[in-house]
Parts: C-alpha cells; sequence; structure tokens
C-alpha cells in the first residue's frame, strides 16, 4: 500500500507562486495540491479562514496570497493589513489548530536598502512602505499564531503569470521605442519557479518523520543581482534573439520614476542559511529568466 501523498494546503489560486507550485507538483503523485482561494477563502474576509484552512485536513499550509500592489498600498493601507498581516495571522492559526506547520511568504521590502551588502535573516528591519510593513506585520502574525512556522522572504518575483516586471516590459515594448528603466534600486530577480522549488525543499523536510523541527525566517531568492535596468536589458537581449522588437532602454533615477512608494535602493537577500538548512541552491536569475521567456516566446 503506497504511503498517501503530502497534502499541501495552499492559499491563492491565480498568484504567480501557487501557480508555480500547483504546476511543479501536477504530475506528482507523492503531493496534493489543494487551493484554498476565492470565492471560499477570502484573505480580504479573515473572520473564519483559520477554521477553513483546519478543515482542509492538510499536512503542511503555505500562504502564498498576498497584497502585492506596491504602490497602491500607499492608498489602501487597512486592505493591505488585512491580507497581509490579519488573514496571514488566521491562515497561520488554521495550521496550527490542524497541528501543521506554515510556510509564508514574505519580501525583501522589509528592509530599507541602506546596508550596503546582501541583508541576513539577523539584520534589522525597517520597511519603508505600507507594503513593507503589512508584510512584516504579517511574518510576526504568523510567528504568533503557530510556532511551526517557516518564513521565506524573496525578491522581484516574475513568472508566465499573472502581473510583473517580466511581463510588463515585453507589454511596453510593443508600443513604445524607448523605455526608461529605474537603475538604482538593485535586487534579485527571483523566478516563482524557484520560489516552488524552495518550499517543495522546505516542505520535504517539515514532512519528515526526523524533522528536527526547523522554524524561523529564511532567505530565497535568485542567484546573483542586478538592477532593474539591467534586468529589462537582459529581458531585451532575450526577446531580440527570438526576433521580437525591441525597444531602447535608458537608465532613470528612482527621483526620476516618481512612484507613490518608497523602494529600498539595495534589497539583496544571503540565502545561505536558507542553502545550508534545506539543500536548495537557487539557480542565477538568468539561468531562470531564459526558462520565463521560452515559455512566454511559445
Amino acid at each position: 500500500m503506497p504511503d498517501k501523498p503530502l497534502r499541501i494546503a495552499v492559499t491563492g489560486r491565480e498568484g504567480q507562486v501557487a501557480r508555480a507550485l500547483a504546476e511543479r507538483c501536477a504530475a506528482r503523485d507523492d503531493i496534493e495540491i489543494i487551493h484554498a482561494a476565492r470565492p471560499d477563502f477570502d484573505m480580504a474576509k479573515p473572520e473564519g479562514l483559520a477554521e477553513k484552512i483546519a478543515a482542509l485536513e492538510p499536512d503542511i499550509v503555505v500562504n502564498a496570497a498576498a497584497y502585492t500592489a506596491v504602490d497602491q498600498a500607499e492608498s489602501e493601507p487597512n486592505l493591505a493589513m488585512t491580507i497581509n498581516a490579519i488573514a496571514a495571522g488566521e491562515v497561520a492559526r488554521g495550521a496550527r489548530l490542524r497541528g501543521v506547520p506554515v510556510i509564508q511568504i514574505s519580501t525583501d521590502y522589509v528592509f530599507d536598502g541602506t546596508l550596503g551588502r546582501p541583508y541576513r535573516e539577523t539584520d534589522p528591519v525597517s520597511p519603508l512602505g505600507v507594503y513593507g510593513r503589512t508584510k512584516l506585520a504579517g511574518e510576526k502574525a504568523v510567528a504568533e499564531a503557530n510556532p511551526d512556522h517557516v518564513i521565506l522572504r524573496t525578491s522581484w518575483v516574475y513568472s508566465p503569470f499573472g502581473q510583473n516586471f517580466v511581463k510588463t516590459m515585453l507589454r511596453l515594448a510593443e508600443t513604445k521605442d524607448e523605455i526608461g528603466v529605474v537603475s538604482d534600486q538593485v535586487g534579485k530577480p527571483t523566478s516563482a519557479f524557484v520560489i516552488a522549488d524552495g518550499i517543495l525543499a522546505v516542505g520535504r523536510q517539515l514532512a519528515s518523520p526526523d524533522a528536527d523541527g526547523v522554524s524561523g525566517v529564511f532567505h530565497l531568492a535568485g542567484a546573483g543581482s542586478a538592477s532593474w535596468f539591467e534586468f529589462a536589458q537582459a529581458i531585451f537581449s532575450l526577446a531580440a534573439k527570438a526576433g521580437t522588437k525591441t525597444p531602447r532602454v535608458r537608465g532613470i533615477t528612482t527621483a526620476e520614476y516618481q512612484a507613490a512608494a518608497k523602494r529600498p535602493a539595495d534589497s539583496r537577500l544571503d540565502t545561505a542559511l536558507f542553502e545550508e538548512n534545506f539543500g536548495y541552491r537557487p539557480k542565477e536569475w538568468q539561468q531562470s529568466l531564459v526558462e520565463v521567456m521560452t515559455r512566454l516566446e511559445k
């Protein structure tokens, strides 16, 4: 009699990480993905979420749903706090009711970007905007609701799904001959598939019979780093090789971009602790970008 599959409850269905995770597990018979998604699971209405999560009888819960509109959050702080913090805490409490661990996806935007080297998990947090503050509040809510937690901070997420920087650049390329892209912010572009693979590495360890109860905050992001300008250049270089019309890319400053929300100037994440604990080393972001661009070209 084969072992029953590992049941992973994932908040959201259409988000980049949720879709990447579902795709990674689609052909596997040892993992069952259960989507806790709207309308039955609404992160904007957190009342009763914990009990609904527990009722799914998961072995692990992954909170991949979030309010991620960084600039819009400045004018919708209450909604961002409800989804990113209050609901996150309820999801973690649901896992606790079931007696299982929770994996929470967080962000590099909990840092102010002034350190001058990649951030370690022990470095002080100091978010600059509503998005970062609400995600940090979510980290605290999850940790308080369920001691059996792994919080994964990641950055600059892109994929073939949903809205992200890669797809925005390709869309702008259809109508513009020149695009101004911020050149004075540095981070680690991260494919949603890298995050999905990292989640599965964490899940394998948490579900292991001899699991040592590892918990806490870890950084998971693509290897290497880039500015948004360099990221855009890489996108258009690959697009040009595929025969797509590409615009000129002009570097601009953060001040010129005039976004509603402040962003960290250098939000690189040090992933050494994650690699040591979970035995998974993220790919170079350029390699992951090739894979995503190939998908988009098809």
